[in-house]
């Protein structure tokens, strides 16, 4: 099975050190959805007025997230790449961290479909909707 502690070492093992940065922390796959944080520090906030998380790190974060969900609900790793991400931004970040929760909307033979949704996650829990994504991916192997 591959679960929570494979997506970690996945992370740690598979992916550049600036995306290891963002510092995402696989928290559990339940029926399919995928659940992450990350913390929102200042290494990953806009300059300026309120420490807002900036959109770049939204973006890399769903398109990470993703890879992990769909590593998991296949069993294992399998090589793709991106070939579409769309984010939409619906509201600033300032909680001190984000979750990230996944759900693959399609996971064929040749091509992936993730809906992805990001919200601030302070003191009292989840936040509202900050962003939400779709990600599209090719697979590289059968």
């Amino acid at each position: 099975m591959f679960g929570v502690e494979e997506m970690k070492a996945l992370l740690a093992e598979g992916f550049a050190p600036w995306v290891q940065a963002l510092e995402i922390e696989p928290l559990e796959l339940e029926a399919g959805v995928g659940r992450f944080r990350m913390p929102c520090g200042p290494q990953l906030a806009r300059r300026g007025g309120t420490p807002v998380l900036c959109g770049q790190a939204v973006a890399a974060a769903a398109d990470t997230a993703a890879v992990l969900t769909l590593a998991a609900l296949n069993g294992r790793y399998r090589n793709l790449t991106t070939v579409d991400l769309s984010t939409h931004f619906l509201r600033p970040v300032t909680e001190p961290a984000a979750e990230i929760r996944v759900e693959a909307a399609s996971n064929g033979r040749r091509m992936a479909v993730a809906r992805v949704e990001l919200r601030g996650w302070g003191e009292a829990g989840t936040g509202k909707l900050a962003a939400v994504s779709t990600a599209a991916f090719a697979y590289l192997e059968d």
